[in-house]
């Protein structure tokens, strides 16, 4: 019997939600999906920051197709209303998920290459016949398959953004590596705490990630005298910077942004303004000293936290041809609904496999990765590309055209690129944003539901770093 590239799986590269969420739509439509996960078990991004509570509900945190997989082994869904951490995430749901799959899920696999078989990105001939094949090593070697269609939902969580201004490290950042941390801490752990209990730590970062670590950070002076954060911006302060406050439509995304403008107000971090960092040095005690473009020169620090957002490791994928976005490295077509450079109040516009395209069919990038640099992503985004890319692998246009999403309103005005401007916000100029509330009313602690950031990987706020 002759397989044809009709016979052959769609792998999946990454069993995160969106991953293992496509696998659920593959299933559905009688298509076998191989999902390849790097980490050595499903969600393992999601675990590395499992101490973190998300600012999106169960409600909107879970799959319809995933859910109709899991039905069968008795999983019950969690309270609808109620907010997880990243360890509840992996271990109610989304680990669940990767058992109900079973052995279309490998993990351990980390993908090394995808190209069309016998064509590298150059030959045109026969191209779009040839199926794909996908490289990969376990912890026994090479393997390689083959595959009719590639849906990267890799994410960026592996490859955080620097803390140099220009998108580089800065100079003397990776001499420094040992006081720096490119993750929000996980102050409930000891060891983790010590490491910045009655320290003074620089927060460089804008985005909800960034809020979460002041917010934590000022929660630690209650109980160890001494404890600082400098909260570093590349922009100046306004209503805006803490996020949208009481005009979120999501309301613990709100109240996080509430939280860092308490931790400012009440005197937990001083807030440095317009700094662009360019180097890091380190002064005659060892301690470290953020340098700026503009020649300015911050008082030592003992660690830093970089939080300036994520990227697409796109490394990999050398050898398809990828149309991408030139500042976001996000699908052509879907880097406009996204950029943060326009991209203001309201909704991400509804978009699915059209919008994810490449010159090469039958290859997708979906969900964090699917953003390229752009921060703010929500699961349910995911989730509604994977079925709209699904039902096109499926040769099903119609279902794959029918894409109807309705996100809540982020009540941010502006994007990163505005705002890099230190002058942007030294005045609140209108627009749909709503000044931030009184933060004396909103009480946030380590474990409190809404210490939150998000989805799949904390990335930063709607306006990046």
């Amino acid at each position: 019997m002759t397989t044809t590239t009709a016979d052959l799986p769609v792998v999946v590269i990454g069993a995160g939600p969106a991953g293992l969420a496509a696998a659920a739509h593959l299933v559905e439509r009688g298509i076998e999906p191989l999902v390849l996960e790097a980490g050595p078990a499903a969600a393992s991004a999601v675990r590395e920051w499992s101490h973190v509570r998300l600012f999106s509900t169960w409600g909107e945190l879970t799959d319809p197709a995933a859910e109709k997989l899991l039905a069968p082994t008795g999983w019950t869904k969690p309270d609808p209303a109620t907010y997880p951490s990243g360890g509840d995430w992996a271990e109610l749901y989304l680990q669940p998920l990767s058992d109900a799959l079973g052995d279309r899920v490998r993990v351990g696999a980390t993908v090394t290459g995808v190209s069309r078989t016998g064509r590298d990105r150059i030959v045109d001939a026969d191209r779009e016949t040839q199926p794909f094949v996908v490289h990969f090593t376990t912890a026994d070697g090479e393997e390689r398959v083959f595959a009719r269609a590639v849906i990267d939902a890799s994410g960026t969580w592996t490859t955080p953004s620097p803390a140099g201004a220009g998108g580089l490290a800065a100079l003397g950042e990776n001499a420094a590596a040992d006081r720096i941390s490119y993750r929000v801490p996980d102050l409930k752990d000891p060891a983790v705490r010590a490491r910045y209990a009655g320290k003074r730590t620089a927060v460089i970062g804008s985005g909800a990630s960034a809020f979460t670590a002041l917010a934590t950070l000022a929660d630690v002076t209650k109980d160890e005298p001494g404890t600082h954060a400098v909260w570093i911006l590349r922009r100046g302060l306004s209503g805006s910077t803490f996020g949208g406050g009481e005009a979120d439509q999501l309301p613990a995304r709100g109240a996080l942004g509430l939280a860092a403008k308490a931790a400012v107000d009440q005197g937990h971090a001083d807030a440095v303004t317009g700094f662009r960092t360019e180097a890091i040095e380190r002064d005659g005690e060892g301690r470290l000293v953020l340098a700026g473009e503009d020649g300015r020169r911050l008082d030592p620090v003992d660690e830093i936290i970089v939080l300036t957002g994520l990227r697409p490791d796109l490394s990999f994928l050398s050898e398809i041809r990828l149309g991408l976005d030139e500042r976001l490295q996000a699908p052509t077509q879907l880097a406009p609904l996204i950029d943060p450079n326009q991209h203001s109040c309201g909704t991400v516009y509804p978009h699915g496999h059209r919008e994810l395209s490449h010159p090469e069919p039958g290859i997708y990038l979906v969900g964090m990765k699917s953003y390229g640099r752009a921060p703010t992503f929500l699961a349910m985004t995911g989730y509604e590309q994977v079925r709209s890319v699904t039902a096109a692998i499926a040769g099903d246009i119609e279902s794959a055209d029918r894409v109807e999403l309705t996100l809540p309103e982020t009540g941010v005005c502006g994007g990163a690129g505005l705002f890099d401007d230190p002058a942007a916000g030294q005045a609140d100029g209108g627009g749909c944003c709503a000044p931030a509330a009184a933060p004396a009313l909103v009480q946030i602690g380590v474990g409190a539901p809404a210490a939150v950031v998000a989805e799949e990987a904390p990335a930063g706020g709607c306006c990046g770093s």
